[in-house]
């Protein structure tokens, strides 16, 4: 497990912790509404795109293509220095929803707009699974 002290954990919630508890087993999860049959990122407690409340949970491929990104060279703490160059991308998953997350293992510069990825999961704690994508 890489060092992480001083990043920022994200801290499940009640919505959340069904999300998180996929991540720790390297699954990644996504909310699919009842009424309309659409999927969602990130959880919450309605539909984003018909208000429903009944939600139910499901395993997403984990495929997706990278819609926009940076490439991040100077870090925003001491934590994230090591990690230089590092990209951030917004990545739209098969499934539909658009996830932000880094691509790795490849160089930062060969990350391009379409550019299909696959999601897999960097362990940050015995608690906290980071989903990551990296080309296919």
């Amino acid at each position: 497990m890489a060092n992480h002290s001083g990043k920022i954990f994200p801290t499940p919630t009640r919505e959340t912790a069904h999300y998180w508890e996929g991540c720790r087993e390297h699954k990644l999860r996504l909310q699919c509404c009842v009424s309309c049959g659409k999927h969602q990122f990130y959880p919450r407690s309605v539909c984003s795109h018909c208000l429903g409340d009944q939600l139910r949970w499901i395993e997403a491929s984990g495929a997706g293509k990278v819609i926009s990104f940076t490439l991040v060279r100077r870090a925003v703490s001491e934590a994230y220095k090591a990690d230089t160059p590092y990209v951030v991308a917004l990545v739209q998953l098969d499934e539909g929803p658009t996830m932000m997350s880094n691509v790795e293992r490849c160089t930062p510069e060969s990350v391009e707009i379409g550019m299909r990825v696959t999601a897999f999961f960097e362990e940050w704690s015995e608690e906290i699974s980071i989903p990551k994508f990296c080309p296919i």
